[in-house]
């Protein structure tokens, strides 16, 4: 077994274990998180797979399998379906618990400003950087859209988030060659901005927090789909 499907398998079982949480209930929400995690693995896995291809990351073939898709390996693939899971999941999780932890209309709309202003700031400054251009105005223009249409989801999005950072930045910090002797994934310091925490590209912050809101969102759009037929 490759150390990257280990990872994602790691990734996967606690989460997938505790799906069925009388409080949490996430096994309900299943019939919309998959469908949006699919819209959302295609959008990410194109954006993957134009990248890889120009260098501006790519595999180590020691720590993955045989098996690749469009310059892709397996392992590559499950990540997105591994992480969104485990990240939507945890933002369920807290919802549940802890359901008093969300900001104020307020303070979501000026975080929410000032993220998309530093994003696009710094993406305007490095359009010469692929990874940070491409990875600063998605995100931002994400933001931007959730905070217009659905206001209300990132009052518990931006406190969850620092919360599923810690195991995400567990995770991609062994990715990125932290413990181990090599990069499982390597990246093109000229297309980002060589700041790193640990051995993780800053950009996978931001990359991750597009990659799970975009999740989430999908996930809320259709449940809310769903009750308004119902109610109809």
């Amino acid at each position: 077994m490759s150390l990257y499907l280990l990872l994602n398998i790691l990734t996967l079982s606690i989460p997938l274990l505790l799906s069925f949480d009388k409080k949490v209930h996430f096994h309900t929400r299943w019939r919309f998180f998959f469908p949006a995690m699919i819209l959302t693995l295609a959008v990410f896995i194109l954006w993957d797979v134009i990248f890889a291809n120009r260098g501006v990351w790519g595999f180590n073939v020691r720590y993955h399998g045989e098996w690749t898709l469009f310059g892709l390996p397996l392992e590559e693939y499950l990540f997105f379906i591994t992480v969104p899971y485990a990240s939507v999941f945890t933002i369920y999780v807290i919802a549940g618990y802890f359901p008093g932890i969300r900001l104020k209309d307020r303070q979501v709309l000026v975080v929410s400003l000032i993220l998309i202003s530093f994003l696009l700031v710094l993406a305007v400054v490095h359009l010469n950087r692929a990874y940070t251009a491409v990875n600063f105005i998605f995100t931002a223009l994400l933001i931007g859209w959730v905070c217009f249409t659905r206001r209300k989801l990132l009052s518990q999005f931006y406190f969850s988030y620092l919360v599923i950072l810690v195991p995400f930045l567990v995770v991609n910090g062994i990715l990125t060659g932290s413990f181990i002797e090599e990069q499982v994934v390597w990246y093109n310091d000229e297309e980002n901005l060589g700041i790193r925490l640990g051995t993780i590209p800053i950009e996978d912050v931001f990359y991750g927090m597009s990659l799970v809101l975009m999740n989430y969102y999908l996930t809320e759009t259709f449940r809310k789909m769903r009750r308004k037929r119902i109610v109809v």
